[in-house]
């Protein structure tokens, strides 16, 4: 064997680990992806509170609370809890008078999403009022059925719930449709089969439910820029999976405004790799010590990167594939290999679109994927500079 075998031979093996592990993870996920059996209803007696954390969010907030306030559950057992976080506009007086109870905050070096909700955490508690608490997005609608989905899964023992995390504008633009996509397949697709094997579906940032007595078993410290997934997995190492109740919705507007998204995307995905970093050896220790198949899931999650990556990982595998057959016929079969690839990722994304809803411009839509894969990558090679918590645009889209 010639040093350009050798070198094409490892390059080939490293292409091959980055694309087999996550390629095997989603098509078993995709296999599982069935519909889940829906609980019978529970007795109207738990109470709520909703939390929906706000920076700025004047131009959305009474919708919001309007909507909160319509859920089919006897309004004496929950009330909105609108925290407005370092708010410099009306959204405080906008919240009271459409009928929450606001809390404002105010604090010059403690800004985010996580601290508001700490906050808010703790005022429930104090106040004694509520089994569980309820986070909702201030830019969000949620469906009727809401705390009767989240009141069933605690009836049977969970004291974590997360529910269908939708869009709202999914026929708006090219761009929102294949979010839409890319959430049905990361989010219902492997939430549906994460709760199939009794693994935790992670918590999303809009839509779950956490109850008191967990929090007072695990302190709420998460405060990265994802600290919805920083927080997921904090419950899974101490011993608790976060159920997935895919019957009730909370859909939030995407943006399709390309500024608006570059910067939302660039917070998202630089959470995501410092929970990499941070997070993923402590998963696997306690896979190991405490025999988790939870923690095991979890940190499976954190290492299958998202799927613009895993694309490229596999796109390189097949050119060097092919290159390195028609150097040297002996390499022919990691081209089936790149293809079996492929086909998993094809899968995969097909099993997201009928979920998503999109339809068949949803379907032509995904002929542009390419072009928004670059885009990421394009976009976590700028460096990074703010860490405050930044209200999303909607306007523009």
């Amino acid at each position: 064997m010639t040093l350009i075998d050798l070198a094409l031979l490892a390059a080939l093996l490293i292409l091959a680990l980055g694309a087999l592990i996550p390629c095997a993870y989603l098509l078993m996920q995709t296999l599982m992806s069935g519909r889940l059996r829906v609980p019978a209803p529970a007795p109207r007696r738990l109470r709520f509170d909703l939390v929906v954390p706000a920076y700025n969010e004047a131009h959305a907030i009474a919708a919001t609370v309007a909507n909160l306030l319509q859920i089919d559950w006897p309004r004496e057992l929950y009330r909105v809890l609108v925290v407005a976080d370092n708010c410099t506009d009306e959204t405080a007086a906008i919240a009271a008078a459409a009928g929450a109870t606001v809390l404002e905050r105010q604090h010059l070096s403690q800004r985010g999403k996580g601290y508001a909700l700490r906050f808010a955490f703790q005022r429930s508690h104090e106040d004694g009022r509520a089994d569980a608490v309820v986070v909702i997005d201030a830019d969000s609608l949620v469906s009727a059925n809401l705390l009767q989905a989240l009141a069933a899964r605690i009836e049977q023992g969970a004291h974590a719930i997360q529910t269908d995390h939708g869009v709202l504008n999914a026929g708006g633009a090219w761009r929102t449709r294949l979010l839409a996509i890319a959430i049905a397949a990361n989010h219902v697709l492997r939430s549906r089969a994460r709760e199939r094997a009794q693994l935790s579906c992670g918590i999303r940032g809009n839509g779950w439910c956490v109850t008191h007595t967990l929090l007072q078993r695990v302190e709420y410290n998460a405060f990265s820029l994802a600290e919805d997934l920083e927080f997921g997995i904090d419950l899974g190492l101490n011993g608790y999976r976060v159920f997935y109740a895919g019957e009730a919705h909370a859909s939030q507007e995407m943006v399709a405004d390309a500024r608006t998204a570059r910067k939302q995307r660039q917070r998202w995905e630089h959470g995501r790799f410092h929970l990499i970093r941070t997070r993923t050896l402590p998963l696997l220790r306690a896979a190991v010590k405490g025999r988790s198949a939870v923690c095991v899931d979890l940190a499976l999650d954190l290492i299958v990167l998202p799927l613009s990556y895993v694309t490229l990982n596999v796109g390189a595998l097949l050119l060097i594939s092919v290159l390195a057959a028609r150097w040297n016929p002996a390499f022919h079969g990691w081209i089936w290999l790149s293809l079996a690839c492929t086909a998993t990722l094809v899968i995969y994304v097909t099993r997201g679109w009928q979920l998503s809803g999109t339809g068949a411009r949803g379907l032509l839509d995904l002929a542009g994927a390419p072009f928004f894969v670059v885009w990421k990558v394009l976009l976590m090679l700028e460096r990074r500079r703010s860490t405050e918590w930044i209200r999303t645009d909607r306007k523009a889209s």
